[in-house]
């Protein structure tokens, strides 16, 4: 263990969310879920699945419920992550200096 920890750590890596895996994606994507299931924040969730890349955050959520189905992730997960997925879907940005 000291070999690995102080001798000769490994190097540092960039580890943003656009390289995790379809796994860990569809776990992040659970993760921000369960989120916005308890804060109702549709704004927050939207930035926080957009980190995964460049794609409509919407896509990754489906993508992750395709996923998370297939891998038979429990109904109460599939039901978050599906909720989320409604959420995005009809959810549209307030313009920017609106002040209701």
């Amino acid at each position: 263990m000291v070999y690995g920890w102080v001798l000769h750590p490994g190097a540092n890596r960039d580890t943003s969310l656009v390289s995790l895996r379809y796994d860990y994606r569809t776990d992040f994507v659970l993760m921000v879920a369960e989120t916005y299931s308890s804060e109702g924040n549709t704004a927050q969730a939207v930035r926080q699945i957009a980190q995964l890349g460049p794609e409509s955050p919407v896509n990754y959520v489906i993508q992750a419920l395709a996923y998370a189905a297939q891998m038979r992730y429990s109904s109460v997960d599939l039901i978050l992550i599906q909720n989320l997925s409604n959420a995005l879907q009809t959810w549209s940005p307030m313009p920017e200096g609106f002040v209701p």
